[in-house]
């Protein structure tokens, strides 16, 4: 009988020789336009229904919410009953970006010098496609392991996600499990076992229209507006109380994680920042603005709650004559405990394959792990580097490709294999 141990180098193998068909796969997903606006992906879906169709004992449900705004999911039986591991991900892409100045085709899947080039290649078609060749390298061994492997491939993820993972969830059982491992964009030196939350805020100023010479004559809403806006940068101090499990591990996560992510990334982790995105106001320069308005993308570590700002705002801007504001969209900060056994086994997976440990580490933006979470699943992201995403040539590395599959595989096989 087969060790372990065997088992397990023999899996990685398999990911070796798949390199070829990995790739490959990438190539097909990033060759189907599936762009967020507007959404469609029904036609990238029906590629990715096809891949998991050649898996042998894959079942496969197609869910459309809303006309043409597919998701898939992919459902895999191992032995006997056990536990369900998720791998999740996401169809949809940032706008193509046609008018960006490409070098490549960006719907041709280039491969070029080690690299993959295409829209959505990093973000996240190529998380998608290690996801599928483990999936189909533990189909062919589903005699050494127990529970079920199911792909849940949304749509609808650039858009926040409601009718895409977070529909699948409110309704569709299989959708759920024990465990979700999310190949979205990170680096393969960081698992990722948490995400800040979103608190998007719109503020209007309303004023009293004057000459611009007569300026005691009228209430300048511009003047109004930067007030209420002095009034939620300075939010970015709140103070914070984090788990110090959730402390500790970003402190510890520094040395690796931030000259992959960019300096600084510590201590935007552990506060709120206010990004003030859009604002206007006013049609002269001669006359009083009597409406402006801001848009601020604020963003807050675990230890801060969107119902903390919603008190903090009402006490800062309900003084202030003439603004209004509402909050557009919310989302909690959220995390898995960085000691839980999901997290465990990616970063031992990682360690493994990298030749190094990684970074365990909490995520700036969010992802569709929030509704993992959201649900009580524990989840990680662990992904590839996200090289020019959104821009022109946007890329991923082949090698990477090959270790985020391999970490996926080994990972997934170490889960369920362990009686639960």
């Amino acid at each position: 009988m087969e060790s372990t141990a065997e088992h397990r180098r023999r899996l990685a193998g398999e990911v070796d020789r798949s390199l070829p068909r990995l790739v490959e796969i990438a190539r097909a997903l990033v060759r189907v336009a599936s762009p967020n606006p507007p959404g469609d992906t029904a036609e990238v879906a029906d590629v990715a229904q096809a891949l998991l169709a050649g898996i042998a004992g894959m079942e496969t449900v197609r869910v459309e919410p809303a006309p043409r705004v597919v998701s898939l999911i992919g459902r895999l039986r191992g032995k006997a009953a056990g536990r369900r591991l998720i791998f999740n991900g996401h169809l949809d892409t940032f706008p193509i970006g046609a008018d960006l100045p490409w070098t490549v085709d960006p719907l041709g899947g280039v491969l070029d010098d080690g690299r993959l080039y295409g829209r959505g290649v990093c973000d996240m078609k190529g998380g998608l496609a290690c996801s599928i060749v483990a999936a189909s390298i533990l189909a062919a061994h589903r005699d050494a392991w127990r529970g079920e492997v199911v792909l849940t491939l949304a749509g609808d993820e650039e858009n926040m996600g409601s009718l895409g993972t977070g529909y699948m969830l409110d309704k569709m059982p299989a959708a759920k499990g024990d465990a979700n491992i999310c190949g979205d964009v990170g680096s393969p030196r960081v698992v990722r076992f948490g995400e800040k939350g979103l608190y998007w805020l719109r503020i209007e100023a309303a004023g009293s229209p004057a000459h611009g010479a007569h300026v005691h004559k009228g209430a300048n809403a511009i003047d109004r507006l930067r007030e209420a806006l002095d009034r939620v940068k300075k939010l970015e101090a709140l103070p914070v109380r984090a788990p110090a499990a959730v402390a500790r591990a970003i402190r510890k996560a520094r040395a690796v994680s931030e000259p992959l992510s960019g300096r600084g990334e510590t201590a935007v982790l552990q506060k709120v920042t206010a990004n003030i995105g859009t604002i206007a106001g006013g049609v002269s320069p001669n006359l009083v603005p009597a409406h402006a308005v801001a848009e601020i993308d604020i963003r807050l570590p675990v230890g801060v709650s969107t119902s903390d700002l919603d008190r903090k705002l009402r006490e800062r801007l309900s003084p202030l004559p003439g603004i209004s504001w509402r909050v557009t969209r919310r989302f909690e900060p959220n995390f898995t405990d960085p000691g839980h056994e999901i997290v465990r086994c990616v970063a031992a997976a990682a360690g493994e394959v990298l030749g190094a440990p990684p970074a365990v580490n909490m995520r700036v933006g969010a992802s569709d792990s929030r509704w993992y979470r959201k649900h009580g699943v524990p989840t990680v992201v662990y992904g590839l580097t996200p090289h020019n995403m959104g821009g022109p040539d946007e890329y991923v590395k082949v090698d990477e490709l090959l270790a985020v599959a391999k970490v996926h595989t080994l990972a997934a096989f170490d889960y369920l294999s362990k009686p639960a």
